[in-house]
């Protein structure tokens, strides 16, 4: 299985980094293919313009769409980008490793969306949801959020944790055509000890080796039977 993680933390000693590392390891110790974008350690651009692009659809005013439809047709887009979106096309799982902030996602992870997935490369023609680009591919998010499990729940100070990561599993990811695995959610990695870390650590490993040798069946997150939030 070809597995592409795209990681979104500034702090290599994280719990984030961790759970890549771990996921890499053991995905590469069972044979898969594993490629890692560690956002902050390439020093990934979020900001979306016409840096995106070699070509020029309209010189005269800038159409972000229109300028990536064009760059699809003629291969335009500049190198990094074109890296990026090469990676996802070869992938059959996508990972985003990321720390919940502000209930959303980092803006270098945010940006990456925005500049990757574009219009002819990710979406465009009619191709979304079920008839989306990456149709067949498989997507899960991997993440840290500050506060323990009872605030991001229906009786807590948040939401339930489907709820806020509706935007991005249903908005993004469902949008161009992945089926959404139940995320991986670790509450407040900062206030648990050592013996704990391990076993949430080993837990990942066991989840990312179910999913790449067809252990766990694929089927979409919760988040597939809510309401837009």
């Amino acid at each position: 299985m070809r597995i592409f993680i795209v990681h979104a933390h500034h702090e290599p000693t994280s719990f984030n980094g961790a759970l890549t590392r771990v996921a890499t390891a053991a995905l590469r110790d069972a044979g898969h293919d594993v490629a890692v974008s560690d956002l902050y350690a390439m020093g990934f651009d979020p900001v979306s313009d016409r840096r995106n692009f070699t070509t020029v659809a309209n010189a005269e005013r800038f159409r972000q769409q229109d300028e990536e439809a064009y760059a699809s047709e003629q291969n335009g887009f500049e190198s990094v980008l074109q890296g990026e979106m090469d990676k996802v096309a070869e992938c059959d799982l996508l990972i985003f490793q990321f720390p919940l902030w502000w209930l959303g996602l980092p803006a270098i992870l945010k940006g990456w969306v925005d500049r990757v997935f574009a219009v002819g490369r990710a979406y465009g023609g009619g191709r979304y949801f079920g008839r989306g680009v990456f149709a067949g591919k498989l997507a899960m998010l991997s993440l840290t959020v500050g506060g323990g499990a009872q605030a991001y729940s229906s009786a807590g100070m948040y939401a339930p944790i489907d709820a806020i990561l509706y935007p991005i599993q249903h908005g993004i990811l469902g949008f161009v055509g992945f089926t959404v695995l139940e995320p991986f959610v670790v509450h407040a990695p900062s206030r648990i000890g050592a013996d704990a870390r391990a076993a949430l650590l080993a837990r990942y490993r066991e989840r990312l080796l179910g999913i790449a040798g067809g252990r766990e069946e694929h089927q979409a997150a919760s988040w597939k039977m809510m309401p837009a939030v």
